[in-house]
Order: structure tokens, then sequence, then C-alpha cells
């Protein structure tokens, strides 16, 4: 039996928060309450102040000068992006888009809320200097979305969830594509040829059977840089090097369990010291059970698993706190009253709502199936959730914009809309069966 050290009894109620599925949700919510009271109050001005904090990364002439909102959003966003693509790859490879017949729900009712939205904010600000931001209502916040659904209640099927996560991953995808050939800038030639073969490196070692995985995240890093130097923007390096993380195990299922089972029969069999220490033979066991269970592992999920918290507790909260900073004043609503923000608003509120919902009954009208057990009214649910599209849109307003008005419509649109979709979606789900 385990024995609970005092340390065990006063970190316990902070694991049990941190693995309950909402939890980076609530953190993320969080996050953006501060930034806007922050910004909102006598002290609005060390809020501007701390992001515009410079810092420097190199050598020689070789040097990146960024202020710390710049490297939050070039670089530890590239974090963020690199787990999309270690879980993109996992969902292709064994997960809810592994087959056509498993994808092509969710992954047409991504296209049809990605399609809508674009197409309402592009005809709202076209002939505008601002049309160029028609990517920012195309996108879906998966942490705020799974809070919210598991908000409405325990009574929705786990199939809803499943759909709802595959839909996000997928809307994921056409972000990244989205982000790689329309908001990428002036591309430099040398570095990205640089990043390229760096590339080719990393998918030779997955090939040949490197699995070690600081090699993986060394090269990575200069893959990084070399796209930031490049012009095709940071993030989508964190994209391709998570395609190039092995994903296979060095021994199969039925091997793992039969020597797992040898290995406890001979640590059961070792002669017990009585003590507190392991024996050798005990300790040589151990050793062998934890190389054992490496060689069950895919470095792919590993990583993921590593990442995970680093991302939902501190880089998506940090990124909001830097990027949520809204000032809300007493003409609030009628700041709204103009291209930018309404063609963000209603492209994620209305148009999410009406491409995932419309996309998804053409699919069932030509003979696809909802997800078990669920309803009409829960996919209505779903389809609202969509709308809440705060991170990866606020990320998309700051390269579809140069001008810091711009940026700041696009705020509040994405405020306002993501707020109304979460409360409608909840709303909803809430009221199903």
């Amino acid at each position: 039996m385990r024995q609970t050290s005092p340390i065990d009894k006063l970190t316990a109620p902070v694991n049990k928060f941190i693995h309950q599925e909402h939890t980076s949700g609530i953190v993320l919510f969080v996050a953006v309450l501060i930034a806007i009271i922050w910004v909102n109050s006598p002290l609005q001005y060390l809020y501007h102040h701390l992001w515009d904090i410079k810092f420097s990364l190199g050598f020689g002439s070789y040097v990146l000068n960024h202020s710390l909102h710049l490297w939050i959003n070039d670089g530890l966003m590239a974090v963020f992006f690199f787990v999309i693509g270690l879980e993109l790859k996992r969902e292709f490879m064994a997960g809810e888009l592994s087959s056509v017949k498993k994808a092509s729900l969710p992954m047409v009712a991504a296209f049809g809320g990605m399609l809508v939205p674009a197409i309402i904010y592009f005809f709202i600000n076209k002939g505008t200097a601002s049309e160029h931001g028609w990517g920012i209502p195309m996108a879906t916040d998966i942490a705020f979305a799974l809070a919210l659904l598991s908000v409405a209640g325990k009574h929705i099927p786990s199939s809803v969830k499943v759909f709802l996560s595959a839909l996000a991953v997928a809307d994921d995808l056409g972000a990244v594509l989205v982000i790689a050939l329309f908001y990428s800038s002036h591309i430099a030639l040398v570095p990205l040829t640089i990043g390229i073969w760096l590339l080719v490196i990393l998918l030779i070692g997955n090939k040949i059977g490197i699995r070690n995985i600081t090699f993986y995240l060394i090269i990575g890093f200069a893959v990084w840089v070399a796209f930031l130097l490049s012009g095709v923007h940071a993030t989508i390096a964190g994209v391709l090097v998570a395609f190039t993380i092995p994903a296979r195990t060095r021994i199969n299922e039925k091997s793992y369990a039969e020597s797992l089972r040898k290995l406890l029969l001979d640590f059961e069999n070792a002669i017990p010291n009585n003590s507190t220490l392991t024996t050798p033979e005990q300790h040589d066991t151990i050793e062998q059970i934890k190389k054992l269970s490496t060689d069950a592992e895919t470095p792919l999920q590993k990583v993921e698993f590593a990442l995970h918290p680093w991302v939902a507790f501190v880089v998506m909260p940090l990124f909001a706190l830097a990027n949520a900073g809204i000032v809300i004043g007493t003409n609030f609503f009628s700041s709204l009253v103009n291209p930018v923000s309404m063609g963000v608003a209603i492209g994620l509120l209305a148009g999410k709502f009406i491409g995932v919902l419309l996309a998804t009954w053409l699919m069932v009208k030509f003979g696809a199936q909802l997800p078990a057990k669920s309803t009409w009214k829960q996919i209505i649910g779903v389809a609202l959730l969509a709308g809440v599209g705060f991170t990866m849109s606020l990320f998309i307003s700051s390269l579809a914009f140069s001008q810091p008005q711009m940026v700041d419509q696009a705020k509040y649109g994405i405020l306002l809309a993501s707020l109304l979709a979460g409360l409608l979606g909840v709303m909803v789900l809430k009221k199903t069966s």
C-alpha cells in the first residue's frame, strides 16, 4: 500500500484541481479577468510597461531583440502549437481523425464553421483596410469550449464531447494552415532553407529510430529560430516539429504484458531485507521495469503528456494576460459599431453556429450519423460553443493587423461574441437530456 506523506496531503487538492477536465478553462478565464481588471485600473501604465520590456536572445550579429509581448506571442505560443501538432498527429494516427468514417463529420463541420464566419467578416469589411482580418472569427478555443461543455452538465453523452474535441482539433489544423498561407510576412529564403533542412534531419532521426526526446527538442528549437528569422510565422515550426516526433513503441502490448508479469514475479520472489531500502536484486528488477515501460511508451505521447499542464496552466494564461487587456469604458457598446468588431462578433456568434450546424445537417442528410446517443439540440449547443474563439482568435488578430486600433476593435468583437456564444451554448445544453 502506498504511504501518504504530509506533502502528498498538502498537494492532493491542487493535483485534483489540475486534473479536472474543465480546470484549464477556469484558469484561462481568471487570466482574462485579471487582464481586463488590470488594464481598467489606475495601474494601467504598469500593464503596458510590463509587456514592452525588451529581451534579447542570440550571439554576435545574430540577435533577436523583442518585447516580452512578442516573445510570448512568437515564443511561448510556439510551444502551444507544438502541443497542438502532437494532438493532431495522435488524432490522425489513432484518434477521432484516424479514418474517413470517423473524421468526416467533425472535419466537414469544422470546415463549415471556418468558411461561413470568414465570408461574413469579408463582406462586412470588403474594400476596407481591415479586410485582411477574415481569419479572426474562424477559430474555436478548445480549452474554453470543453470547459463550458463540462459546466453544462454530466448528462451530456461522451460522444458529444468527442465530437466537439475532434471539431476543435480540425479547426486548429485549419487555423494553422491559414496562418501559414496568409499571415506570414516577407519570406527570407536562407533561414527558411536552413529550417527545412533541420526538419529533414528530424525526419531522418525518426526513420532510423532515434527516440531521445532531447534530440528532437534541441533541433526543434533551432527550427523555430530559423522560421522566426525567415518570415514564416514561427508557431508553424511548432506544428511541423511535432509531426517529426516518433509515435511508435519498441515493444507491443502483448510482449509488454508478458515481460511485466515475469519481472513482477521476480520482484515478489526476491528475498526482502525488511528495510525501507530495496535489495540489489529488487532494485535491478525495478530498473528493468522502468526500461520496459519506456519501450512501451511512444515519445509523442510522453512529450504531449509532459507539456500539456505547462501549456494549460502557464502558456495560455500568460498569452491571455498579455493579450486580453481591453479598456471597457462607458462607450464600450458604441465602440463595437465598426466593421472589424461587427465582422468578428457576427462571424463568431452567427457564422460559427450556421456553419457548423449547416455542415453537420448536410453530412447527416447524405448518410453520416450523429454522435452516439446525441440529439440535434445538443449539436445546436455544440455549434454555439464553437463560437468561443478566444485564444486563437486573439492570436490571429495580432497577426492580421499592425494598427493597434484595429487589434483593439477585434478584441472587443472576440470578447463579446465568445461571452454570448458560451452563455447561449451552456443554456441550450443544460436543457437537453
